[in-house]
């Protein structure tokens, strides 16, 4: 062997020793690597054929990016009346019962099985056993009583919506004699006087289930640390940009739910948040413009969904302040000033109908016989200059600053108003704030008129007339501050009895007596709808605004 040949083997023999080292050191890497977080994954799972073998890799999603208008003012559900807290809470936190998927019959919620006393005074509720809340803490009958305790302890305002049950411990209307622990499993509750709607005000999203450990370790601060047991956990707050839930492991319905991860984030304006759902930013968005629908129907990556309608939207005026308002009359004259089919045709693409009294039709004791204050400008000189005020007047007219529902532009909307008052000699000046603003001035009673309005809870008239417009409910959810002694006396009846026909007329005698003191301007009730990507299946928008997405997933 040459000296030259001796020196070329040498040499192919070390760069093959390199090469095999390079191979080991890249398996032993390969072995040792830690995971891809979810991040780096984007949640990547491999897809099998048929017979189980592995076929390659695709994308199947499991984080839903919701996109809204408006953030959660609170995350404790019975803190708030707000609609964007219940759409995130309903994943956190539970109740005794539930609705049905579209409408709001009942079925079991924590509560198993419930029984009423043939004298409508004493309900027994049959816990689910085995739930437990996020933080650990066993949920059970002591669990209840500590919730319903801490509740009706307080006042309107820390639990507005606690009023649905006639007022707090101590006052005359309170309707919750006691609430007891009969054993771990069974809660029972007494009460002062029946109340038909007992059992759907349970239901509502305000009173969902709280750990206790969790109430006494935060405290004031248990809104920005929210413990439920529902099929979701809280993760991330970040104010006015997202909320993000995880899946809770732990949760008592086997298999769900079947999303990892929910992140709720804020895009205030509703092109923007249409313009990131098709370029695949966000998965699903609300306050959608009607005059949208025909281009999210066009294109075939994504699916257009209809809330059923239980809302209405609404021009209140302020009954306590000292404003030219004050006189019904004038109240009167502004209600012929309004041109509602003109802005339902120019913000709602026909998905609305004209309000003319304070519930929608689609709940019983609807009085279809009212008529409506028409748009009339020369009716509303009249009873201006009836009321002394045949020169006009000038107030601050509030509009919401985040679409909702019922009012998915208020600006513009409030714009309509301000022209068409301008023509009976009546200046609005317009005015807004940022969303938890806007709500805690308008509770308090600080605004002369505002846009506002409402979904739904329970399916009950009740919680339409009483709810928003009773004396009771002044300062929680009587933004108007109007009170009628008559109206209220009607409404404890149609509360106290159970035969719904006669509900039913008692209602409709309430409707009358609103009507005519019109401390509201009925404008709207809308049909809401929902886009959403074309893969996504088990998302079921319902009547009351907000729904927990414990069933939706993506499809592939």
């Amino acid at each position: 062997m040459t000296k030259r040949f001796w020196l070329l083997s040498l040499l192919l023999m070390l760069v093959l020793s390199v090469a095999l080292v390079g191979c080991s050191d890249k398996e032993k890497e390969d072995e040792t690597k830690e995971p891809a977080t979810e991040d780096q994954t984007d949640d990547a799972t491999e897809e099998t054929t048929d017979d189980g073998s592995e076929e390659g890799t695709t994308e199947v999603k499991d984080t839903l990016v919701y996109a809204r208008g408006g953030d959660s003012t609170a995350l404790d559900p019975i803190t708030t009346t707000e609609g964007e807290t219940f759409r995130v809470t309903e994943n956190l936190f539970e109740t005794l019962l539930n609705y049905e998927d579209t409408n709001t019959e009942l079925v079991p919620g924590l509560a198993k099985e419930w029984d009423v006393s043939e004298d409508g005074l004493t309900y027994t509720f049959s816990l689910q056993e085995g739930v437990t809340f996020h933080d650990g803490t066993p949920f059970n009958a002591e669990a209840v009583v500590f919730n319903f305790e801490r509740w009706m302890n307080g006042d309107a305002d820390q639990f507005p919506y606690y009023t649905m049950f006639g007022g707090f411990k101590g006052d005359e209307g309170h309707v919750i004699a006691g609430v007891e622990a009969v054993d771990e499993f069974t809660v029972q509750f007494t009460l002062n006087r029946p109340q038909a709607p007992f059992l759907k005000n349970l239901a509502m999203s305000p009173f969902g289930m709280a750990s206790p450990a969790a109430l006494e370790e935060y405290g004031d601060k248990f809104t920005e640390n929210p413990v439920g047991t529902g099929p979701f956990k809280f993760s991330e707050w970040k104010r006015n940009e997202r909320i993000v839930l995880e899946k809770n492991e732990d949760y008592w319905k086997d298999g769900l739910p079947k999303l990892n991860k929910v992140v709720y984030t804020v895009i205030p304006e509703n092109s923007a948040r249409l313009n990131a759902l098709m370029t695949g930013e966000v998965d699903l968005i609300d306050g959608v413009n009607p005059s949208d629908v025909e281009r999210i129907k066009a294109d075939d990556t994504l699916q257009l969904l209809e809330r059923p309608s239980m809302n209405i939207g609404y021009m209140a005026f302020t009954m306590n302040r000292e404003t030219p308002m004050a006189d019904v009359l004038v109240r009167q004259a502004l209600s012929h000033a309004v041109p509602k089919d003109q802005i339902i045709e120019a913000f709602y693409g026909g998905l609305a109908e004209p309000a003319k009294t304070v519930m929608p039709p689609s709940i019983e004791g609807y009085n279809d016989d009212i008529e409506d204050y028409e748009y009339d400008l020369e009716k509303a000189k009249s009873l201006l200059a009836e009321a002394g005020y045949a020169d006009g007047f000038e107030f601050d007219l509030w509009y919401m600053p985040v679409p909702r529902p019922y009012i998915p532009e208020g600006q513009k909307i409030a714009e309509v108003l301000q022209q068409s008052f301008a023509q009976i000699g009546v200046t609005a000046n317009l005015q807004t704030a940022d969303w938890g603003t806007y709500l805690e001035k308008a509770s308090k009673g600080d605004f002369d008129a505002f846009l506002l309005g409402w979904t739904g809870d329970n399916g009950d008239p009740d919680n339409f007339i009483y709810t928003l417009l009773d004396k009771d409910s002044i300062g929680s959810n009587n933004y108007a501050y109007y009170s009628n002694d008559e109206l209220h006396d009607i409404l404890i009846e149609a509360q106290t009895i159970t035969d719904q026909d006669k509900r039913n007329e008692l209602y409709k005698e309430a409707q009358v007596i609103v009507h005519n003191d019109a401390p509201w301007i009925p404008l709207v009730h809308s049909t809401p709808v929902i886009a959403a990507k074309k893969e996504i299946s088990g998302y079921i928008p319902h009547p009351t605004g907000s729904e927990p997405v414990t069933n939706t997933e993506f499809t592939k």
